[in-house]
């Protein structure tokens, strides 16, 4: 890979940053990054758990104020993520570097403090994900078990261990390349089996439920929303790849984002359809999480349309627990700065990353909407709303002629991404006083 200075050719402004240079041994062959590649980027990194636990958490406003509530909580994501490809093109641009991190732009621009506040919100995110796919996978695994067997022959506590094992022990016996073999097909399991019940659901829609509206009960909602629509931390990989490309980073973010908004707004309408008015007024009470979604694996809707959830969600949270696992191997990586490849040294790395989720989890089987909840709340906030725009604020105050600012709205438009992050973190922060 080359990197060039970004120069000005008749006042006009060179789109791309540097290029994807490879010498095959007699000349150098360009090999820029595709759009469709990162736009696939950023879909495959929004589509994952997090979309398990919407019906329960949009079901008590209704499909028509979820649908709203989706569509904000994209919208801010997506100026988020604008904000993050800004700041990455520019500390680029300024550093003369032709890659670099989430973290790493953090601290360049925040300096240290900055840095030890995203990691720090980047662990807790990373950790509280994965107790929450642990607890809701071991679910699942033991509800299919007892299926199977006629009996419920696994306590809960148990299922969430077995899962931990189960797919952790593959990820640390497994070679990469067969990993990323079975997460490529647990991946298309994944969306074969989420047009099937897309399909199957669609026929079982209660015309009475398309009504319902309980706009007070949007709020509650907007935290698990932004865990399921969060990208943020891929945008520099995008920026890498696109070589710096304003204009294809802008199109691959947006296309990215908008993909992964309408699989979750054909979910959300599907799934809350599918639920009838009486089982919601029966069920849920007020204190605690109807899941519908439990409802319909155990055949609510059909016996067919429970198999297809049953599989649809346990092979997206195996694809989402595989990509955490990964992401937080690295990250201990890159704190410990040493070498893991020999198989004796991988032991208390993997232990690290999976035992403390684990215990957690089996200690609380029912975590898994408060940990998404709690991660949406504080690690999103910090890590998809106040670092972007505090970064692009102090980047737009020291900016020369070359810096781009890829969000229109100027100080107004961070201002309101602050304001929105603090708002539902003092939000959390008054329902755990008042409770």
């Amino acid at each position: 890979m080359v990197s060039i200075k970004t120069v000005l050719k008749n006042s006009e402004q060179v789109t791309r940053l540097f290029s994807h240079l490879e010498f095959d041994g007699k000349k150098f062959n360009h090999q820029p990054g595709s759009v469709f590649g990162s736009t696939a980027l950023i879909a495959g990194t929004t589509v994952g758990a997090g979309i398990l636990a919407l019906p329960a958490v949009t079901l008590p406003s209704g499909i028509v104020p979820s649908t709203s509530g989706l569509i904000a909580v994209w919208l801010y994501a997506l100026v988020s993520g604008l904000l993050v490809a800004e700041v990455t093109l520019n500390t680029m641009r300024t550093e003369g570097l032709s890659s670099i991190g989430f973290l790493g732009v953090v601290e360049k621009i925040l300096g240290k403090v900055g840095a030890r506040i995203a990691g720090g919100a980047y662990l807790f995110m990373h950790y509280a994900l994965l107790v929450a796919y642990i607890t809701e996978g071991g679910e699942i695994l033991g509800a299919a078990v007892a299926k199977v067997w006629g009996m419920q022959i696994l306590p809960t506590w148990m299922g969430t261990m077995a899962f931990t094992l189960l797919f952790g022990g593959i990820m640390y016996l497994g070679r990469e390349k067969f990993i990323e073999k079975l997460n490529s097909a647990f991946v298309g399991i994944v969306i074969v089996s989420f047009l099937g019940l897309l399909f199957l659901g669609g026929r079982h829609i209660q015309s009475a439920q398309l009504f319902f509206q309980n706009w007070s009960a949007l709020g509650s909602a907007i935290s698990v929303m932004s865990v399921a629509l969060f990208f943020q931390n891929v945008v520099p990989l995008v920026v890498t790849q696109l070589e710096g490309d304003a204009c294809k980073i802008r199109q691959s973010i947006f296309i990215g984002s908008v993909i992964p908004l309408i699989m979750f707004l054909a979910w959300n309408a599907v799934i809350l359809g599918s639920v009838s008015p009486d089982m919601l007024h029966s069920s849920f009470d007020g204190t605690s999480i109807f899941d519908p979604l439990q409802i319909l694996r155990a055949g609510g809707a059909g016996e067919w349309l429970g198999v297809l959830v049953s599989i649809f969600s346990e092979f997206a949270i195996a694809t989402s627990f595989i990509g955490f696992v990964y992401g937080l191997l690295d990250l201990f990586k890159d704190i410990f700065l040493s070498s893991h490849r020999k198989l004796s040294n991988r032991l208390p790395l993997y232990s690290l990353v999976l035992f403390p989720p684990m215990t957690l989890g089996t200690l609380n089987p029912s975590i898994f909407f408060t940990a998404l909840d709690y991660t949406g709340t504080f690690s999103i906030s910090v890590l998809g709303g106040i670092i972007p725009a505090l970064m692009s604020w102090k980047q737009r105050e020291n900016s020369d002629s070359t810096n781009q600012p890829l969000v229109p709205g100027g100080k107004v438009t961070l201002i309101a991404i602050v304001g929105v992050a603090l708002a539902m973190m003092g939000r959390q922060i008054l329902s755990i006083y008042t409770k």
